[in-house]
């Protein structure tokens, strides 16, 4: 008879303490592992927070779903690779920074508990990722003991066809350090710096390098708070499709928005308590709606909203900035700080909700400006600050033009950051930005002085001809909206995204037609193709099913030829590929060159460059 399903509240260290013959697999369907290094500095974010609010709650990390086989000796990960993948790597960078710690605290007399303290973090990391036996792990680091236990272990076994570098989290967590982890780890070819990693490693390189910026307190703290005070529900299912239809209905349907339901009640009692029940009851139902709409577009929640209104009160009554002028970047949790820190806003529910819904509905107006519609494509962050500028105004007078600036100096640093090795904690951008939010806020404070230090800011920070090297390298979709935004400009046609889009590969990298193809471009081999198929230069918008019916066309096929027909650009309304058919259509076989993509990516580096550097 088959086990029912299994849900379970589990500490973080307890879900990844796994039996001696028991290990973590991804199933042959899984994606790959993708999360990047905005990921890890969003856990981070969140861990780094919860420590700093001194919640005695334990911090919950959503639900995995496993798929039980062979006598519960695999536990398929159908929900959760990512994060249990995550998971490890922190742990493993906490443990090399560990181990470190203990040699600078275990002869100072005064560090004695911190140093026991950091002995109990070493030893059950290393009982959860090479399953040591406690017995087995010396008190202190011994390069020889502990290569010999990290090298015996295979935590998870990755058997996605989809996954090319399926031993690369076996090969960091089995070297004993660091330096051992960098030199045996895959190199991609042809890539530069940090590109030449996978996502694995480069996730590992994050967090070793925030825990190297940690004091030995602040490590013994982060291991005790990831494995401790951090959880998830854990579900365990003896049927994989009874554990998919779990896992499908779960994402389908979301969970309770836990936060709002609270902050809602307790503004109906206060409204109750003041008379005004009825006006509120409409005041919450018209910001619901309104957000409804902007849930659908995917702009905002109930929660986003109101943690856009906890930045703004923390900013306008400048919370953020001591007395000294520094800039205190931790974020208490919503509810805490709308039940907790500042109960004087449930003191007023109509004028909460009166500035909710304004702030709802600017937000409806601004997504349809080009250039919203391409910021909202990068970092939720953004919205985040800008709705402290936003609260400036009412919904019927904000306009395109008294906003443009303002999203303009938001756009080029998020572009930065899109393309840097430094993630939203930085100093360079989170920090940046919560001092700026403060001017945001205040309406006295004129854009042209926001724009001024937006602009110091970005010049004394970074290099121009840094930038644009690592936009010249870039090969991710991000900036095809910003190329295609400005490309736009540059040339005074319309643009607006759409609802309905794709990236469309110019040079397709994928189909039937491929080898030819390549060799009417001029490309030689296979690895020189995928070396420039991703450049930002082939890559362009169009029409979502119009692009996947003419993804392996050739390209002169595709400059000649209808979008009606579904073989070609011709009346397409983004800009990029309606100047390509005017400037090939008439031209005898045209060719797409890997020169020309060189020439194109050439153009949208300098083009963004010139954007953010305000040239």
């Amino acid at each position: 008879m088959a086990k029912n399903i299994e849900p379970k509240l589990r500490k973080i260290g307890d879900y990844l303490k796994l039996e001696e013959d028991t290990v973590f697999t991804i199933p042959e369907y899984q994606r790959p592992y993708s999360w990047g290094t905005d990921h890890c500095d969003k856990l981070w974010q969140d861990i780094e927070n919860f420590i700093a609010s001194d919640n005695k709650d334990p911090y919950f990390f959503g639900t995995i779903i496993i798929n039980c086989q062979d006598n519960d000796t695999k536990f398929g990960l159908i929900d959760g690779q990512q994060r249990t993948t995550t998971f490890l790597l922190l742990l493993k960078a906490l443990l090399v920074r560990i181990n470190v710690a203990i040699g600078k605290t275990e002869n100072d007399e005064d560090a004695e508990g911190l140093n026991r303290g950091l002995r109990a973090r070493r030893r059950k990391i290393m009982e959860i990722l090479y399953k040591a036996e406690a017995e087995d792990i010396p008190d202190k680091p011994d390069i020889r003991i502990d290569a010999d236990i990290c090298s015996g272990t295979t935590l998870l076994v990755n058997n996605s066809i989809n996954e090319h570098y399926k031993s690369e989290l076996s090969t960091i967590l089995q070297s004993v350090d660091y330096v051992e982890a960098e030199s045996r780890v895959v190199k991609i070819p042809r890539k530069q710096k940090d590109n030449r990693y996978t996502n694995f490693f480069r996730n590992f390189k994050f967090f070793y390098e925030k825990v190297n910026d940690l004091s030995e307190s602040g490590v013994n703290k982060m291991a005790k708070a990831l494995t401790d005070s951090c959880e998830v529900i854990e579900i365990k299912s003896w049927q994989v499709e009874q554990a998919i239809t779990m896992f499908n209905s779960l994402n389908s349907d979301g969970l309770p928005l836990y936060d709002a339901d609270i902050i809602s009640a307790q503004l109906y009692a206060e409204a109750e308590k003041q008379g005004m029940v009825e006006r509120f009851k409409v005041l919450w139902k018209e910001l619901l709606d309104t957000i409804e709409e902007l849930k659908e577009n995917g702009i905002a929640t109930i929660d986003s909203i109101l943690m856009q209104q906890m930045y703004y009160v923390r900013a306008s009554k400048k919370e953020t900035v001591s007395d000294t002028g520094s800039i205190n970047v931790t974020t208490p949790g919503l509810r805490r700080y709308f039940t907790e820190i500042n109960k004087d806003l449930l003191n007023h529910p109509i004028e909460l909700c009166e500035g909710m819904i304004n702030l709802s509905k600017i937000w409806l107006k601004v997504s349809s400006y080009p250039i919203a519609q391409v910021l909202f494509k990068f970092n939720e962050n953004t919205k985040l600050f800008l709705a402290s500028f936003f609260y400036r105004f009412k919904e019927e007078d904000i306009t395109e033009e008294k906003v443009r600036t303002v999203l303009e100096c938001v756009l080029r640093l998020f572009t930065i950051m899109e393309v840097v090795d430094i993630g939203y904690s930085s100093s360079n951008f989170k920090t940046f930005l919560f001092g700026e939010e403060v001017k945001f806020a205040d309406a006295a404070i004129g854009v042209d002085e926001i724009k001024s230090d937006f602009d110091k800011h970005i010049s004394d920070k970074w290099d121009r001809d840094t930038i644009k090297a690592a936009i010249m390298d870039y090969d991710k979709h991000m900036l095809v909206y910003l190329n295609e935004f400005l490309f736009a400009k540059e040339h005074g046609l319309e643009f607006s995204i759409g609802a309905k889009y794709d990236i469309e590969h110019i040079m397709p990298y994928s189909g039937k037609n491929l080898s030819e193809i390549r060799k009417d471009a001029g490309i030689e081999s296979e690895e020189e193709f995928r070396s420039i198929v991703n450049k930002l230069g082939n890559k362009i918008l169009l029409e979502e099913k119009i692009n996947r019916s003419i993804g392996n066309e050739w390209f002169r096929t595709k400059v000649s030829t209808k979008l009606g027909n579904k073989t070609g650009y011709i009346d397409s309304v983004y800009p990029i590929a309606s100047v390509l058919v005017s400037d090939y259509r008439d031209v005898n076989k045209p060719y797409w060159k890997k020169e020309d993509i060189s020439v194109a990516t050439e153009k949208a580096a300098e083009r963004i460059v010139e954007y953010i550097f305000n040239s």
